[in-house]
């Protein structure tokens, strides 16, 4: 039986892809099924301090923290596209100014879109003075597609992501590394029902098995491509 070299090739190469991807997207649960066992072990661990000492990411994200300081809400920025079931909406986020110097950016929660003026804020409350504010620490106040550069050239305060880095240069503040997911209600009316870190798990094993289906049905399409080639290779009169 002859093998046709061409569509053999591309048989075998849908076969190699369609496989790798499919052990890409096994690791990619692998690694949100490990990262949510240390997230359900920071959760039950005491909340750290957050100071005016610096700390890198690496070593507090996802670790409950707390921080006593006060929101300086002059500085507050809204991340736009933020849907919250079904609706859109925004993500408040604002410096906190802790007691010992220092300040850290604190995702306060989610703001219902004014449908009818889509830079009109809706009314919410900023506790004044000194607080105490606990949350979970995260490399930033989630992220968001978007095209260019983020922000919104008519209305500042608006905005798709914040990189901290760049807010801390805008600013001049002296910001943490990361941001403080917020968790305890403090009267402010903002709806913190967060979107879990590791959601997407059955996702990923769902496309395991779609591009290993794949692989299953490239490999049988080409046995069965090379058998009727050879039926007819082998019929009288061929």
């Amino acid at each position: 039986m002859k093998i046709r070299l061409i569509p053999a090739l591309l048989i075998l190469l849908v076969i190699v892809v369609t496989v790798r991807l499919g052990f890409w997207q096994r690791e990619r649960a692998h690694q949100k099924e490990a990262l949510e066992a240390h997230i359900t072990q920071f959760e039950h661990a005491p909340a750290q301090p957050v100071s005016s000492q610096a700390v890198e990411l690496k070593d507090i994200e996802f670790h409950r923290v707390k921080a006593r300081g006060s929101f300086v809400a002059d500085k507050v920025v809204y991340l736009d596209n933020r849907p919250y079931n079904d609706q859109p909406g925004f993500y408040v986020v604002m410096p906190f100014k802790l007691a010992d110097g220092g300040y850290v950016l604190v995702n306060r929660g989610w703001l219902p879109r004014n449908m009818s003026n889509r830079e009109t804020i809706a009314p919410y409350a900023t506790p004044q003075g000194e607080i105490e504010i606990e949350g979970i620490a995260r490399a930033d106040a989630s992220r968001a597609f978007e095209l260019g550069q983020g922000g919104s050239a008519a209305h500042q305060l608006i905005r798709q992501n914040l990189d901290i880095a760049a807010y801390a240069a805008e600013t001049g503040l002296p910001l943490q590394s990361f941001v403080i997911q917020q968790l305890n209600d403090d009267g402010d009316k903002l709806v913190r029902d967060w979107p879990a870190p590791t959601s997407g798990v059955e996702r990923n094993y769902g496309y395991m098995f779609q591009w290993w289906g794949m692989a299953a049905a490239a490999l049988v399409f080409g046995v069965y491509a090379a058998r009727r080639a050879a039926k007819k290779e082998h019929a009288p009169g061929v």
